[in-house]
């Protein structure tokens, strides 16, 4: 994987992709950052999954953001479109994780205003964290809990975002990596949630009636963000761009 802005310098080693992926230090806030891969004309999924849009230089940023966080922030859609499970806590990603300064594997945290969830399904039976459910006031999650699901509520008919964000802050979860899905994504646009896009594009032509990374109500203003680099692997283009701070 090369970079090539905003400086060129060739191979990057496993060190300068953690330099560069790495969040900002000494947080007070959740801070988040979301990760998507499309293809060149904008789609988000092949038959239904984003796994065939991907690459091996794509998994090894994917999994760098998720060693990188504090918890991994996902839709309740994709969690059973993408038959989500726990964060493998495999030899090499737990040395990593503790290099980089982290306890254990990051929990994975759904949000979802049903909480209508399988408590037999990969999120709840093939983890060694207990998933976070994030939902409503009035949202059944007994079976969850019984499941052994952490639950936190935040809203009454639907999740209140900035208060589901605050609530996984004070539990010391501020730096969140949210995978998706494209309904999640456009709520944290609408309410100014997103600190850093990681978006890889993949030379793929897919046409058909693929969905694009964000779909929901548009915010009153398009969100201005700044691009902050660019890598390059197998015509895979890796652009991450930051909040615009201007």
């Amino acid at each position: 994987m090369q970079l090539v802005w905003p400086d060129r310098t060739g191979e990057l080693t496993a060190s300068d992709l953690q330099r560069l992926y790495a969040y900002p230090e000494h947080l007070d806030r959740p801070w988040v950052q979301v990760n998507f891969v499309a293809s060149a004309d904008g789609a988000v999924e092949i038959d239904t999954t984003s796994a065939g849009l991907s690459h091996a230089a794509d998994r090894r940023v994917f999994l760098l953001g998720r060693d990188l966080a504090d918890v991994i922030l996902v839709g309740a859609g994709t969690v059973r479109a993408e038959n989500y499970r726990g964060v493998v806590a495999g030899a090499k990603r737990l040395e990593r994780r503790r290099r980089l300064g982290f306890d254990g594997v990051p929990p994975i945290a759904v949000v979802t205003r049903t909480a209508e969830l399988d408590p037999d399904s990969r999120l709840f039976t093939e983890t060694v964290v207990p998933p976070i459910v994030v939902t409503t006031e009035t949202a059944d999650t007994r079976a969850l809990e019984a499941a052994g699901a952490e639950v936190l509520r935040a809203g009454d008919g639907d999740v209140d975002l900035p208060r589901a964000l605050a609530l996984l802050a004070a539990r010391g979860l501020r730096r969140i990596d949210c995978e998706g899905g494209p309904g999640l994504f456009a709520r944290l646009v609408a309410v100014d949630l997103v600190d850093q896009l990681c978006l890889t594009v993949a030379p793929l032509l897919v046409a058909g009636t693929a969905g694009r990374i964000a779909a929901g109500a548009a915010p009153a203003v398009p969100r201005r963000l700044a691009l902050a680099s660019v890598l390059v692997e197998d015509g895979f283009t890796f652009l991450r761009y930051r909040r615009d701070a201007g």
